[in-house]
């Protein structure tokens, strides 16, 4: 099921507003966010329109959460954050998806929960292929 007015489900424009796509992980699609005032933000979006967890089999659950711990494992190895923060909202965006953020000690919101948008770092898009390649490499 596709939700016509979801970035997820819809990619192009929709989704340009924030992400960029990275790749098709197993039953999700791993996309770049926009804003990296945390060098490495991602976000893991479930393949299908589903609202919830508990909208998916156990088995879809397991794929899902395997596709992000297999995407945090790619942000370690090419960021070496301290810790990735994990958030999963979707009051407004209501697409089963998770945010992975990494984090640096000593650095902008350390010790602290991330804003969902700070708007404060974007990149050229020859930064954003170079991190893509980067977390493709990793994966």
């Amino acid at each position: 099921m596709k939700d016509n007015q979801c970035g997820y489900c819809m990619g192009g424009e929709l989704l340009g507003k924030f992400g960029i796509p990275i790749c098709q992980l197993d039953v999700s699609q791993l996309i770049l966010f926009k804003e990296q005032s945390k060098p490495g933000r991602c976000i893991v979006a479930y393949k299908d329109h589903v609202s919830e967890i508990v909208d998916i089999s156990d088995e879809e659950r397991n794929r899902f959460f395997a596709d992000v711990a297999r995407a945090a494992r790619a942000l370690h190895a090419a960021f070496h954050p301290d810790k990735v923060n994990y958030g999963a909202y979707g009051d407004t965006g209501c697409h089963l998806h998770m945010h992975l953020v990494p984090k640096y000690k000593g650095q902008d919101e350390w010790g602290g929960v991330f804003q969902m948008n700070p708007d404060k770092v974007y990149l050229s898009e020859q930064e954003y292929a170079e991190m893509i390649e980067k977390i493709k490499a990793c994966l």
